[in-house]
């Protein structure tokens, strides 16, 4: 059972700002109080570290990389998602939601390994350090699973799902040996299969249409969070906010980024977007949205450790302290996920947060890592903590 403990000494941001020498008192799994006082509690000194609320990711797809590292080279679902959960701690983030493509290409974003990692994930969950949730990206041209994408949904598996629809770019290369090669490589097949397959699943675009709406529409009863996903024009953004779409990912321009703001919407750019100075595609840049206050949400898209850096790139660039833009992975992806117990340091709310050192202006660490008041990770080269 856990007891209640304190916090001490530490640069809170709490109420929008970085409160000096703050105590957080932490009861069972719960922030219980700051700078109250709690006579007999289990005190540990962070002094002088920033503590700031757990990272909330809404899409992270990096895990990839640990269950297929090289081509065609597989690991143990399982292994691969207990080595992520130890990045994810790492890296501060304390809520994240897995990105799984379930797309009609073999090999890794194929049906039997969209199975398998939902099934290791069920099974593991409870073993994991971060609160780990699924959302999924259902490739909109993979029509033979939407009854399967339907009994996931009404089972509870799906926390968020994403509408991704990249088979018409997909089409637009077919001549593209090189290309063709890349996408042949991850379904563990030939060029000239993938070819064929690819002209097979084009000619049923017809289809396209009424599958989104059938998920949109049963997601939607079961308040299941909704993204679009690479919108390049207004009017398709405008589509699918009318389907319930209210997440919308890493739009092509800031045409369409403002038209999903003027609408409500929450706007996903990739953390590592702000970290590179930029779309490593050479997309819209993110700071510059965040600037403009039309991108309201950081996630790590294909590298972790993106999201404790962005919030630090961004105040060196901008100004102000990392305060200012923390909720840019803390409290905005939170809401826009519809989790209201999260996000702020704040009683009431999950001990859910980070401590950082950031004597390092360029290169923050993450000290320590608590989730539902435990902590899932401690640096042990840190000279501050005591009990």
């Amino acid at each position: 059972m856990q007891q209640r403990w304190r916090i001490v000494g530490v640069h809170a941001l709490v109420d929008g700002g970085l409160a000096a020498d703050t105590a957080l008192g932490i009861d069972g799994d719960m922030i219980a109080d700051i700078d109250a006082p709690a006579a007999g509690a289990r005190e540990l000194r962070f002094d002088g570290l920033l503590a700031l609320p757990g990272i909330v990711d809404l899409h992270g797809d990096a895990f990839e990389r640990q269950l297929m590292p090289r081509p065609g080279v597989f690991f143990a679902d399982d292994l691969a998602l207990l080595d992520t959960d130890r990045q994810l701690a790492a890296n501060g983030v304390t809520t994240a939601y897995h990105g799984l493509t379930w797309s009609w290409e073999p090999g890794l974003r194929g049906t039997e390994r969209a199975h398998a990692m939902a099934d290791a994930l069920d099974r593991l969950r409870p073993q994991l350090a971060c609160d780990t949730r699924l959302h999924l990206r259902w490739e909109t041209y993979n029509l033979d699973v939407v009854p399967d994408v339907l009994q996931w949904l009404d089972a509870g598996r799906i926390h968020l799902l994403a509408f991704n629809d990249h088979t018409p770019p997909m089409l637009a290369r077919l001549d593209d040996a090189a290309t063709l090669l890349k996408y042949a490589e991850r379904g563990g097949t030939t060029v000239a299969a993938f070819r064929d397959l690819l002209r097979s699943v084009g000619a049923r675009h017809g289809a396209v249409p009424a599958a989104i709406a059938t998920l949109a529409g049963h997601a939607g009863r079961l308040g299941v969070p909704l993204a679009s996903h690479d919108d390049e024009t207004p009017a398709q953004r405008a589509a699918l906010h009318a389907l319930g779409c209210t997440l919308c990912e890493f739009p092509k321009n800031r045409e369409t980024a403002q038209a999903a703001r003027t609408t409500g919407d929450h706007v996903l750019m990739g953390a590592p977007n702000v970290v590179r100075g930029g779309s490593h595609l050479g997309g819209v840049s993110a700071a510059a949205l965040i600037g403009d206050g039309i991108c309201d949400v950081l996630t790590s898209d294909y590298y972790y450790p993106a999201l404790l850096h962005a919030p630090f790139r961004l105040a060196r660039d901008h100004g102000g302290d990392v305060g200012r833009f923390w909720p840019l992975v803390s409290a905005q992806p939170a809401r826009a996920a519809g989790l209201r117990d999260r996000g702020t340091l704040q009683p009431g709310q999950r001990a859910d947060l980070i401590l950082v050192d950031a004597r390092d202006g360029q290169w923050p660490r993450v000290v320590a890592t608590v989730v539902a008041g435990r902590i899932v990770h401690h640096d042990r080269r840190a000279d501050t903590l005591a009990a």
